[in-house]
This record gives C-alpha cells, sequence and structure tokens, in this order.
C-alpha cells in the first residue's frame, strides 16, 4: 500500500461585530474595532495500522515543522480507519508536546483513502485589526461619537489573554456538573440574606 501524506491549509475569518463605514460616527458604546478569530486546519493522512518508526518520525517531523505548540487542538478523524490502533500511538507522541487530544476532528478538505486516518492540528488566532486607530484626532466633538481608537485596548487585550480564541465565536457549552457548577454562585448569592439590611417592625397595637 502506498503512503500519502497530504498537507491541507484552511483559513477561516470570522469576525465577531459587524464594523462601521469609514467616516461614520459610533454614537453607541459598541466599539467598531472587534476581535477576528481565524482558524488554520494543517492535515495530514497516515496508516491506520501500527506506525513504525519510520512514520513515526515523518509525524514528529510535521509536527516541528508546523510549530506545534499550546493552544493547538490536535484530532483524529478515523472515518476511513478499519481501527483506531495509531490512536494511541498518535496521542503518546502529542503527549511528548504538552498536548490533549480532541475529542472530534473538524470537517477537511479532500478524501480520506481506506486504511487511513487523518490527523488535524487547528490553530486559532484571535486579533483586532487596524488597532491602535489614531485616524481622527482626539478632541471634542458634538455629536457624541466615540473616537476612533475607542475598544482597541481592551479587544486587543481580550484577543491576547482568551485561551481558545473560537470561544469568542461560539462560546463553551456547560454539561452535568459543569452546569451545576456554573449557577452554585449564583443561588448562593441569591438565597444568602443580606448583611446590614434595616428591619422594619409595625407599631400597630402598641
Amino acid at each position: 500500500m502506498t503512503r500519502r501524506f497530504i498537507l491541507i491549509i484552511a483559513a477561516v475569518t470570522l469576525p465577531l461585530a459587524p464594523a462601521l463605514a469609514a467616516g461614520t460616527d459610533n454614537r453607541g458604546v459598541e466599539s467598531v474595532h472587534q476581535p477576528v478569530v481565524e482558524r488554520n486546519d494543517y492535515v495530514i493522512d497516515v496508516p491506520a495500522t501500527v506506525l513504525n518508526r519510520a512514520q513515526t518520525d515523518r509525524i514528529i517531523g510535521w509536527f516541528d515543522a508546523i510549530e506545534l505548540s499550546y493552544g493547538d487542538r490536535v484530532s483524529v478523524d478515523m472515518r476511513a480507519a478499519g481501527s483506531d490502533i495509531a490512536n494511541s500511538q498518535i496521542a503518546a507522541i502529542v503527549g511528548e508536546y504538552g498536548l490533549l487530544m480532541s475529542g472530534s476532528a473538524p470537517a477537511t478538505e479532500g478524501e480520506i483513502a481506506p486504511g487511513y486516518v487523518r490527523v488535524v492540528v487547528s490553530r486559532s488566532t484571535a486579533t483586532v485589526p487596524d488597532c491602535p486607530d489614531f485616524s481622527r484626532a482626539s478632541q471634542s466633538n458634538f455629536t457624541g461619537a466615540a473616537s476612533s481608537n475607542y475598544g482597541c485596548a481592551v479587544n486587543s487585550t481580550l484577543a491576547a489573554m482568551v485561551a481558545n480564541p473560537e470561544d469568542l465565536v461560539r462560546g463553551q457549552r456547560a454539561h452535568g456538573i459543569d452546569a451545576q457548577s456554573a449557577t452554585k454562585a449564583i443561588k448562593t448569592w441569591r438565597a444568602k440574606e443580606l448583611e446590614g439590611a434595616i428591619k422594619i417592625e409595625s407599631a400597630k397595637g402598641q
């Protein structure tokens, strides 16, 4: 069987909010400078059977070439595989980079040959285009509009700090015990009696 190793790069740009047209005053509280999330998917097809030393070295070399690091999501598409033998070997290699395997692989271009698995590395980045923006002078205006640089600092910091940039687009869905933990603090706050509350007592009947 001929080995196939394919590299496909797909970029997806996901703006969080539409920007105002150039020259339009922003008289709202929402900044026109919003994080834009871009995701690149890198893929390679390897045999689904036990990987030999040459195949293992090829995967490691590929990881090094794309500079696999913290923040990358690694998954294996096993739709065309007859077994998941290679999955555990790939997981062990990924573990050497301090990463864990993701549960499901995203859809990628091209068919996977029977008897092969596709290793997918998804890399997402969040940036705020056109920031800083000093296109307009910082001075008083009579329209109540925000400055051209309004929102750049906050949203650029958010884009730099978020662990998974895709959370800016979809967020995270709570499941099971996580959902209960998310509402526990709210329930505790609502049920707690306020400290220093003034009690009003009726004087009737005295």
